[in-house]
């Protein structure tokens, strides 16, 4: 939306050009999953059919919101190639435009168009995230001093010196050329904080709370409620190439979250402990080095890594390596309100391998509040076209 929220990675540019990482998952202050063992796409993981798609318990709203998102995934997913293994632009072509003239009985389309298919064990892992609405201004004012940065013009990926030539593989890392041009790694969150972009950088707009911005970095987009009550929405444009670390895992190892404490493992528990110490809200935050720097959006709804609108309880991200993008995915998850038909449209840098969800929520405070405790394990189904497991035993 990241992304998330991302948002997500945005199309590649040349080699050495910058390329946005990918929405890092909700900081819930809840131990992730281990991830399983990871094979290289889902078609290598291992892809056997599902139940008979007649037998799920379509309910008529999410079928409905379901086929809306996959009708806005059409105008991309017919262009660009399935890094899973599983489908060809081909296999879209038919659903597709079985969508665009759609008018009849939501569950009826999908049950038409797919059949179900298990990728690896089936055995899910889903996080939430959501959209924060935050107090921001276009300019900069009294109690909206947080500087919401562009994407730096210096940005850009290529070899540290330290890096020896025969250890130079895959892609460059993001960083920038210093007064003595030499590359080195951009400025970590601690720096960007301290005032390292001051003046170098454009600044789309201010926030007011530190620790709310923060939380919306991590979303990867989010909307600045303005002071003449109007609303900006941003999304995501790029990151510094740091490392993202998740800060509930550290805030509960020193005790500071968790059983013994007021405050529970969940960002509201995170966001409850940084508000009552400010003396340290800073130290804690910069554990996470990673920054992102944002775009201003016209969209009605934050932009999902397929870079198409993302809405609440529609779109779930993936890892496109194992889901194809625009394939529904249907969750039967411990937590029961994640349970239903999902469509991937984005992904997250912490969204790997097989069967690993980040379910969206939309904005408001029961999708905060929903997203914030998000944590469950199941069982997910992909939806393929028709006559995909066909040609796959092929």
């Amino acid at each position: 939306m990241r992304s998330a929220l991302i948002l997500a990675a945005a199309s590649l540019l040349s080699a050495c050009a910058v390329v946005p990482e990918a929405r890092p998952p909700m900081d819930t202050g809840a131990v992730e999953q281990p991830p399983a063992e990871v094979a290289d796409n889902a078609a290598s993981s291992g892809v056997r059919p599902g139940p008979p798609i007649e037998s799920f318990p379509f309910l008529q709203a999410d079928a409905e919101g379901a086929l809306a998102a996959f009708r806005r995934s059409c105008d991309k997913i017919l262009f660009r190639d399935d890094t899973s293994g599983l489908t060809t632009r081909l296999d879209w072509q038919g659903p597709c435009l079985a969508a665009s003239n759609w008018s009849s009985d939501p569950a009826l389309f999908f049950t038409s168009q797919f059949e179900t298919a298990i990728v690896g064990e089936g055995e899910a892992f889903a996080t939430g995230y959501f959209e924060p609405e935050i107090l921001g201004s276009r300019t900069k004012a009294p109690g909206y001093e947080v500087p919401v940065y562009a994407l730096p013009s210096d940005l850009e990926r290529g070899w540290p010196a330290e890096i020896a030539e025969s250890e130079r593989t895959g892609r460059p890392p993001l960083g920038r050329y210093n007064e003595d041009g030499e590359f080195v790694r951009y400025y970590e969150r601690s720096e960007i904080v301290a005032g390292a972009l001051a003046g170098k950088v454009p600044t789309i707009a201010w926030a007011a709370d530190p620790v709310e911005f923060f939380f919306l970095q991590i979303q990867g987009s989010g909307l600045l409620r303005q002071p003449d009550g109007s609303v900006m929405r941003i999304g995501y444009a790029g990151q510094n190439g740091r490392e993202y670390v998740a800060i509930g895992q550290p805030m509960r190892e020193q005790g500071l979250i968790g059983d013994g404490t007021q405050y529970p493992t969940s960002m509201q528990g995170l966001m409850g402990w940084l508000r009552d110490n400010p003396e340290r809200a800073d130290e804690i935050m910069n554990l996470n080095k990673s920054w992102i720097f944002f775009r201003e959006l016209d969209t009605d709804g934050p932009l999902g890594s397929l870079e198409v609108p993302v809405y609440g309880r529609d779109s779930i991200a993936i890892d496109p390596k194992f889901v194809p993008y625009g394939a529904p995915v249907w969750l039967d998850m411990e937590s029961d309100v994640a349970d239903g038909l999902w469509v991937a449209q984005d992904t997250g840098g912490a969204i790997k391998g097989a069967n690993r969800f980040d379910t969206f929520w939309g904005n408001g405070a029961q999708a905060r509040e929903i997203a914030g405790g998000m944590s469950s394990s199941g069982t997910a189904y992909i939806f393929l076209p028709k006559g995909t497991l066909a040609r796959l035993k092929r």
